[in-house]
């Protein structure tokens, strides 16, 4: 019989090496769909997506808006490369699922300051997340920043794959990559509660501690105080149920944060001039 064609696909670095390091065998299905399918891939969920559904940075892409026959398949892995059913998918284009780097003093002072770059009419106010997801957030997040004990209210907190509290621990954690600001306690919270949770939230959990991201999480903090930041906002808000409103209700509590930090901070006295310097 003759083999299938192999499906060209693009991915994360991440995802590709962890299939190259892979042993040949089968998969578990965790969830399949007709526009995404989730595996279990000695632990961690690997996502196949069409493009259609939400680029988690686990998952590899699929051009196609669905999956096709391939939804309903079994899958396996051989020689570090993905099949479902007898067909491969072979890892084309690398993607960059990174979120951008950016300046903690630059993004709080231009956060502070009027919408730059030119605007049309009446500028908009900041897109937040929906009233109840807010609200639900709030019963665990608790007062002040986010800390060990509030992180295991947080886990697994919601229904579905990606369960909402663990979406907006998504969002602080990947905000504070992007600002290069550590949060170990935090980390070290989120990695002992994980088995709390679906495989695939414990995975966008992983992946948002290394910092990778939705292209549409990527795309709101490149847009963070100019006139594409509402309009990025609601894209990021309307991906899934609550899963993109999570997000940005998470990277918002983030910045709130920082900028009381940062308020907060007593100010760096200025050095004593030497006797007799100039």
């Amino acid at each position: 019989m003759t083999p299938s064609p192999a499906i060209p696909v693009s991915a994360p670095p991440g995802v590709r090496d962890r299939l190259r390091a892979a042993p040949d065998g089968s998969l578990r299905v965790v969830h399949p769909g007709r526009h995404a399918v989730y595996l279990d891939l000695d632990g961690w969920c690997l996502g196949v997506v069409g493009s259609r559904a939400a680029a988690v940075p686990c998952a590899l892409r699929v051009a196609a808006p669905d999956l096709g026959p391939l939804a309903t398949m079994s899958a396996y892995v051989a020689g570090g490369v993905l099949h479902l059913g007898d067909t491969p998918l072979r890892v084309g284009r690398l993607v960059d699922a990174r979120a951008p780097r950016l300046d903690l003093g630059a993004t709080l002072r231009r956060l502070a300051g009027p919408v730059a770059g030119p605007v049309a009419g009446p500028v908009a106010g900041p897109v937040k997340a929906p009233a109840p997801v807010v609200e639900f957030i709030d019963a665990a997040w608790g007062a002040g920043p986010l800390g060990p004990d509030a992180v295991a209210r947080l886990v697994g907190r919601g229904d579905g794959l990606t369960p909402l509290g663990d979406d907006a621990l998504c969002g602080w954690l990947a905000l504070h990559r992007a600002v290069g600001e550590p949060t170990r306690a935090v980390d070290a919270a989120v990695r002992a509660v994980l088995p709390r949770t679906t495989l695939l939230s414990a995975t966008l959990l992983d992946c948002a501690l290394r910092g990778e991201v939705l292209p549409e999480f990527a795309a709101y903090l490149t847009a963070l105080s100019t006139p594409e930041e509402p309009a990025r906002a609601a894209a990021l808000a309307a991906i899934g149920h609550t899963s993109g409103a999570g997000l940005l209700d998470g990277a918002q509590r983030a910045l709130a944060e920082l900028a009381d930090r940062a308020t907060d901070a007593p100010a760096r006295p200025r050095p004593t001039p030497t006797r007799g310097a100039a």
